[in-house]
């Protein structure tokens, strides 16, 4: 297995709206060994990351994660995405939560030391419990 990161700005900043999302294909079941975040501008924000209780669908433009190694494994399978035809649902029960204050940087470095197990064809949900704001997000993953 190799080591693959990503990194993507989000853009919806919506109350109870899906921000981002790390997508597995129908062939791996990925493990998510961090997911980390810091908002772009300064307003006070809650934030969740877990299991969608729904699976986004068609996302728009995915993202391959990249190499970690010397860029020369093969591409990942696994993506993420910051929009959807029709967005995740809300997690039923967040794996983490966070609420952030008003700080321009303010975030969090989630890790997950025997890896997050993303199952094959699933999703794994950045949600916005609260309005927030744009925020560079990114994954460590071993595909």
């Amino acid at each position: 297995m190799a080591i693959y990161s990503n990194a993507q700005r989000t853009t919806n900043t919506t109350i109870a709206n899906a921000a981002w999302s790390i997508i597995s294909a129908a062939t791996n079941k990925p493990k998510i060994m961090e997911v980390g975040f810091a908002q772009v501008t300064g307003t006070a924000s809650s934030y969740g990351l877990g299991r969608p209780s729904s699976a986004g669908i068609t996302p728009t433009t995915p993202v391959n994660f990249q190499d970690e190694a010397d860029g020369g494994a093969p591409t990942a399978l696994t993506t993420n995405c910051l929009a959807w035809t029709t967005q995740p649902g809300a997690p039923t029960q967040y794996l983490r939560r966070i609420n952030t204050p008003a700080t321009v940087g303010a975030g969090v470095i989630w890790t997950f030391p025997r890896g997050l197990a993303l199952p094959i064809s699933a999703n794994l949900v950045l949600w916005n419990i609260t309005a927030t704001v744009a925020l560079d997000t990114w994954a460590v993953i071993d595909e």
